[in-house]
């Protein structure tokens, strides 16, 4: 069962530009410390921080929220699995939400997925309820 779906579209050089003039008050008000050491490694340093950027953009529409009822920016976290599929993580309010939506003998889900062809990075998060086996 599909609890929520979000998706968002970031502008890549838009958030070369934030982190250019905001540096690190951007990076430590939006993004976790793993995300920040992920995307600071990378030769795309503001794509990488805009593919998450989108991710938590489509979270919180996923979540069926927006940014504008209480969650954090940091309440919802991308890392990477070894193999490099992305997962996202989820903290605080978000949680919260996230256990609101879930039906009772159902476990959640999260589904995300990231891409780029600059100067855009876009993602897709599906939210799924799967019965407790």
């Amino acid at each position: 069962m599909i609890l929520g779906i979000g998706s968002d579209l970031a502008n890549i050089e838009r958030i070369q530009g934030v982190l250019d003039r905001y540096g690190d008050r951007f990076r430590n008000r939006v993004f976790t410390d793993t995300e920040q050491l992920k995307a600071e490694r990378r030769a795309d340093v503001a794509g990488t921080y805009a593919k998450r950027w989108a991710a938590k953009e489509a979270c919180s529409k996923a979540l069926g929220t927006g940014l504008r009822m209480g969650i954090a920016w940091k309440d919802m976290a991308v890392t990477n699995l070894r193999t490099g599929q992305p997962e996202m993580h989820l903290t605080g309010w978000a949680a919260e939400r996230l256990a609101e939506m879930t039906p009772p003998g159902h476990e959640a889900l999260v589904h995300v997925t990231l891409t780029d062809d600059h100067p855009w990075a876009q993602a897709f998060v599906v939210i799924e309820a799967r019965p407790i086996a």
